[in-house]
């Protein structure tokens, strides 16, 4: 379950960040990071869970996820930017911590 959780998550995060931008500001501005960091967060939890003993390929592998869509975005109409791989970073970090977290007080053995 925790593999297709992720690859959900992927798919929809390149899905809404890989969408030519409509152009000008937008009312939630400042908010573009906070989602990245929930969205990094959501895309490492399941994985922390099932293979806590992998937390740090999954943090790089996110890490890594964030970087190649940062790349990407100029070639679909989008701003790359540091800020946001550092939200992406930050966000995956938070994620699999709470992974970990919850996978020991809800005492998961896999």
């Amino acid at each position: 379950m925790a593999p297709r959780l992720t690859l959900i998550l992927a798919l929809a995060i390149a899905m809404t960040t890989l969408m030519p931008s409509s152009g000008g500001t937008s009312p939630l501005l400042g908010l573009d990071k906070l989602a990245h960091l929930v969205a990094f967060a959501l895309l490492v939890m399941p994985m922390s869970l099932r293979a806590p003993h992998l937390w740090p390929l999954i943090w790089i592998m996110a890490l890594a996820y964030g970087g190649l869509i940062e790349i990407v975005q100029p070639y679909v109409g989008r701003g790359a930017e540091w800020a946001d791989l550092v939200a992406d970073g930050l966000g995956a970090a938070l994620g699999v911590s709470l992974g970990l977290f919850f996978r020991k007080i809800l005492r998961i053995n896999h």
